[in-house]
């Protein structure tokens, strides 16, 4: 759920927080707009998960994700 310069985690209601106007910790935002052959079809679902949420919820998961390191840009 994001209300102006405010983020909250749909999974614990967690907000994430903010100070003086910027972000101070970071949080995963899905964005899912369904398709033909769904029962959601023409719908676009929005959600926001801290990242002890995100950690819990791929935590159950039987095939794990893929996670690359990224260097930074110089």
């Amino acid at each position: 759920m994001r209300k102006k310069n405010q983020i909250i985690c749909n999974m614990c209601g967690k907000k994430v927080k903010y100070i003086e106007g910027l972000l101070k910790e970071d949080y995963c935002e899905i964005i899912k707009e369904w398709g033909y052959f769904s029962k959601k079809d023409m719908e676009v679902h929005k959600f926001n998960l801290c990242e002890t949420c995100y950690d819990r919820l791929v935590e159950g998961f039987e095939v794990p994700i893929e996670i690359e390191e990224k260097s930074e840009a110089l």
